[in-house]
């Protein structure tokens, strides 16, 4: 059960303990870029039967192109690969697949934008939506234990390394190559050794 019906914040400058934005408008991700299941996998950590099964159930359907009979590939959006990764983390920590199914429906309808605002937070039962200080007080009170997945920092994982992955564009267009930052240099050198 997501916790919903909050009203949504609007744009602009970003108040005190609220999340910013984490892309600026010139870098958000091109909607028709999109990855092939083996890259969404691995860029989600995430299994190839897992990734199959919960495109087949609908649980995360790729959003840019499905599969067509034998042959055809599924693309996934960033947004898509975001959402593979939070289902995944929530079921490391023990919430049922049913639970996860009504949380992502709530997802789905947020743009990139509205999910890098958000933290998810469950007691290992029910998942709930936060976007302000004051509703995490609200969720303590209980005394119930939860656990915190900030939507965001999923994201800047996802950013830091899906470069590293072949994208396509479902309209047949190029792609252009990201050239990486200095500091995804230094990272990449130090994995590789």
């Amino acid at each position: 059960m997501v916790e919903a019906g909050r009203p949504e914040k609007p744009a602009g400058p970003v108040a005190d303990g609220e999340q910013g934005e984490l892309f600026p408008d010139a870098s958000l991700p091109d909607e028709l870029v999109g990855y092939r299941g083996p890259a969404a996998c691995q860029i989600a950590g995430i299994t190839y039967r897992q990734l199959d099964y919960w495109a087949r159930t609908k649980l995360v359907a790729p959003s840019i192109r499905t599969a067509h009979g034998s042959g055809s590939q599924r693309l996934y959006s960033f947004k898509d690969i975001l959402v593979l990764k939070v289902v995944k983390r929530l079921l490391d920590t023990g919430v049922s697949l049913q639970n996860i199914r009504v949380a992502v429906d709530h997802l789905r309808v947020r743009g990139v934008r509205d999910l890098a605002k958000v933290t998810l937070f469950s007691d290992g039962t029910t998942v709930y939506e936060c976007t302000s200080p004051e509703e995490i007080v609200d969720l303590l009170q209980g005394g119930q234990g939860v656990f915190g997945i900030a939507v965001s920092g999923a994201m800047q994982e996802i950013s830091g390394t899906i470069h590293e992955f072949p994208a396509e564009r479902a309209d047949g267009g190029l792609v252009e190559a990201v050239v990486p930052d200095e500091l995804t240099q230094r990272r990449n050198a130090r994995r590789t050794g």
